[in-house]
Parts: structure tokens; sequence; C-alpha cells
């Protein structure tokens, strides 16, 4: 099976490299200094996981014209760019493993529905100065068709990733994985930027977790109104914590939080990364499009509101 990868930080990265390391034919599409530099040194893990493995590196998308799996690996802010760049390409299956939930609809106007499957990715990872991927947490890659259908495609896409040693599943309601993430997403990355802290932190702090409660659940909001449910269970349990009240939802953040202590101490979420580096960050394709879609439902979701103000601001004093 042809993969083709577009993006190069720290997820796409990743799964290039497994992939290619257990011998399935991939493209890792990449730009500039970054291209040059896994050119000349090869891609290489660390983490959980260390080994440099070589992939085919493509710095110019119009070179690459087909692909029996293209992976969208990029930055929410540069999808319309990026998905410009190779619509040139013949798929067979796309789905994106961004933050948010307007990238099917960004894919589907591009590739067509048919070629579009939903998908999750859990992995958490983070590009070191020296260009290494320090990969923190082996979670689940979920893969599914929008229908909820099953599919043969979707069985050999995640047939690829676990024989490479990568933790993926089939879902059979992606839409709902989709929803579940991104809204466990706005409450962490919210706090994660506005504390600067690493992510069990602020959940193990009442005060914050509580913030991030709120967050949570006015997101929560959305979804339900378009009829699509949260996933029950899962690391943050939110279809309790958005059923509850706000003192039980915190109560389950901060245990949350000491849990995320033990398991990976040093974690700091995308959006803080990309702060870090003094970056510009997610914030119009995930924030504001929940703030513009509340508005459009008539749901109020003043959290939100404050915390999308603070941080849109934040994004253009960054540039």
């Amino acid at each position: 099976m042809k993969f083709v990868i577009l993006g190069a930080g720290a997820l796409g990265t990743i799964i290039a490299a497994y992939l290619a390391r257990s011998g399935e034919d991939v493209t890792l599409i990449a730009r500039g200094a970054r291209a040059k530099d896994l050119v000349a040194h090869g891609v290489t893990v660390t983490g959980l996981d260390d080994f440099t493995t070589a992939v085919e590196i493509a710095d110019d998308p119009a070179l690459v014209t087909s692909a029996d799996v293209l992976i969208l690996a990029v930055k929410t802010y540069d999808t319309a760019a990026a998905i410009a760049s190779v619509s040139h390409m013949a798929v067979g299956s796309v789905f994106s493993i961004q933050n948010g939930v307007m990238k099917n609809d960004q894919l589907a106007a591009d590739f067509g529905q048919d070629r579009v499957l939903g998908s999750i990715c859990m992995i958490g990872g983070a590009i070191l100065p020296d260009g290494r991927a320090n990969y923190i947490m082996g979670n689940a890659t979920l893969i599914g068709e929008l229908s909820g259908d099953a599919s043969a495609r979707t069985d050999d896409i995640v047939r690829c990733f676990t024989g490479a040693k990568l933790n993926s599943a089939v879902a059979d309601n992606i839409l709902s994985e989709e929803w579940t993430k991104f809204v466990g997403w706005l409450g962490l990355s919210a706090l994660a930027v506005l504390t600067r802290q690493e992510t069990w932190k602020f959940l193990a702090d009442e005060n914050s977790a509580r913030i991030a409660a709120r967050i949570v659940r006015e997101a929560a909001q959305l979804p339900q109104h378009l009829g699509i449910p949260l996933k029950a269970g899962g690391a943050f349990s939110l279809d309790i914590i958005t059923t509850i009240g706000e003192e039980g939802a915190t109560a389950l953040l901060v245990e949350r939080g000491e849990a995320q202590r033990a398991i990976a101490p040093d974690f700091r979420q995308s959006m803080l990364q990309d702060v870090d580096k003094g970056k510009q960050f997610e914030v119009e394709e995930t924030f504001g499009y929940i703030v513009q879609q509340a508005k459009t439902h008539g749901l109020a979701v003043p959290t939100i509101e404050t915390c999308y103000g603070i941080l849109a601001g934040l994004n253009r004093i960054q540039g």
C-alpha cells in the first residue's frame, strides 16, 4: 500500500517512520529546512522508541502523483494551501489527523466524499531542536467510514498501522470519536496556553481544572445539538463530565491530572508547543469555529468566547 503523508511535524514524522520501517511504501512531504534535514539525516524517532529509518522525502508535492492513502498532518491554518498542493494526486482514500472537525468537509470538497475517511490521532509527540521526533504517548489512531459502515479499506489501513507497531483501530462511529476528542482538546489546549504548564499540572489544580470543565461542557452542547453522541468512557469520561454537575466534573479532571502525572509528566499540548516556539497556533479553526457555530445554533459558550478572545489576541501578537 502506497502511503503519502503531507506534513512532517511530530505526528506525521512518527507515523511515516513506523510505516517505512515495517516495509510500507511511504512518501513524507516536507518543506524547506525540515525537508533538507530529513534527507540528510534520515527520519529519527526517540522517546518510547529509538530508531532512525530511511523514508522517501518529497519537498515538491507536484512531483507526487498518486497514493493509495493520503494522510493530512499539517496544522489546521495550513489546510487550504496543503490540500491545494496535492489536489492533482490520484488518491484512493484520504484522511486527516488534524485537530478539530472541519477537516472532513475540506477534504471532501477537493477529493470527493467517497474518498474521505474520518480519523483521530491521539499520539503524543514533539519535534526536538535537533529534528528528532520525540514519541511521548503511544495512544491510538482511529480510522472509520464517515457513514459508520464497515469497509475493507479501513481494515487494510489499520492492518498496516498495527503491523508497523502503531496503536490503531477501526472506529464504527468516527464522527462521535472526532467530536469527543475535539471537545476534550478544547479544554486542554486553552488551559495549556493560559497556564504555560505541562498538561498534568493544570489538570491536577482545582481552579484551572474547573475552567477546563466549563470549556468542555460548553463545547459539548454543539455535538449534542447536532445529534452526535460523545463517546462513553475513555481517558477523560467526557460523557460523564458533560452530564454531571460542575463540581463532579472538576473532580474527575483533577483525578485525571494526577493519573497523567504518572503516565506522561512531561507532555505539553501541541498548541502550547507552538506557543513555546513563538509560532502561529490553531485558533480560528478550533475555538473560532466553536464560537461561530454556537452563534449559528443559538448556544451560549461564554467561557469559550473569553478564551477565544485571549488566544486570538496572543496569536496575532506572535505573528
